[in-house]
């Protein structure tokens, strides 16, 4: 059935939430009129402030991003949500949808909340995630919030799109350890200690800031330092720290040029995703090749060889 890709993009410029979903639904899809689609937005983008959180199950990621969007919208922000969901083995949507998420702002108009399914991706995110961030950044959203899968140590793929990275940890589950142990220190812009009415939260908020004072010896230049910050977001307490501490990442990247580099390095990483996937496309299977290099008739480079000069076996 024939896009009107046109009148999609202005209804959705608009603000009409079913044109946005349609964008976005084109992008899972991976309709053939992506293409046109992408042209279509492209001049309208580059305004929205791009939020990751992220962290282990259990710590309040869905609860803390509804309070995020709450204090958003008190500054008369338009706020667009996009939580990456676990995909059904079955259907391969998302388990989670958007009526159990965040029924506070169901009646926002200033607020449009999707769930996306991995689809069996890696890295917390869906593959899609990038060009549904151009959809809402085009639709005028003044910040777009990215929710993670709860997935643990494979969530680092967030700092590729975010333009401030949000790791959220909780007391009494060894979040320290973990932060230390999965590289999160190197990912994090801001530290949440969320459900800090518990026993243990005073200890876990030292425990990252002593490891933030150690340091990063593998950069040159000016560091930011990550904030560490305690909320208990089911009661909104210490959301505006958050909110503040957004802010001021969000000021030194802009007076250091990190906000350019690092949507820079998403446009390159966007750009090479498209480009595999479109190679990948064009070969097709490969199962002839695989069966070779299985049998020991060919390597794995002399097949990669034959794969990309198009000398494929009949």
């Amino acid at each position: 059935m024939a896009v009107d890709v046109g009148g999609l993009v202005d209804r959705a410029r608009d603000g009409e939430p079913r044109a946005i979903a349609r964008l976005i639904s084109l992008v899972e899809q991976g309709s053939a009129a992506l293409p046109e689609v992408a042209a279509a937005l492209a001049p309208h983008t580059g305004h929205a402030q791009v939020i990751g959180l992220t962290g282990a199950p259990g710590v309040g990621k869905s609860t803390s991003t509804n309070a995020l969007v709450r204090a958003f919208r008190e500054q008369g922000k338009r706020v667009a949500v996009v939580a990456v969901d676990p995909s059904s083995p079955f259907s391969g949507g998302a388990l989670l949808g958007d009526r159990v998420r965040m029924g506070d702002h169901a009646t926002d108009p200033g607020v449009f909340i999707r769930s996306m399914a991995t689809r069996g991706h890696l890295g917390g995110l869906s593959w899609a995630t990038p060009q549904a961030l151009r959809v809402l950044d085009a639709a005028g959203f003044d910040v777009i919030l990215v929710e993670t899968v709860g997935v643990g140590q494979s969530e680092v793929e967030i700092v590729a799109l975010a333009d401030t990275t949000i790791v959220l940890l909780a007391p009494g589950m060894g979040d320290g350890i973990q932060a230390a142990k999965a590289g999160i220190l190197e990912i994090a812009d801001v530290f949440v200690v969320n459900k800090a009415d518990r026993d243990g939260a005073d200890q876990t908020a030292r425990d990252l800031k002593y490891m933030i004072s150690l340091g990063r010896r593998d950069r040159e230049g000016p560091l930011w330092r990550p904030p560490v910050v305690k909320t208990v977001a089911a009661r909104m307490e210490g959301l505006d720290l958050v909110v503040e501490a957004i802010a001021e990442h969000h000021e030194w990247m802009a007076t250091h040029g990190e906000l350019e580099e690092r949507r820079l390095r998403r446009a390159g990483a966007e750009i090479e995703a498209i480009a595999v996937e479109r190679v990948r496309t064009r070969f097709g299977p490969v199962d002839q090749l695989a069966k070779r290099v299985v049998e020991g008739e060919l390597d794995p480079f002399a097949a990669a060889e034959q794969l990309i000069s198009g000398n494929l076996p009949e």
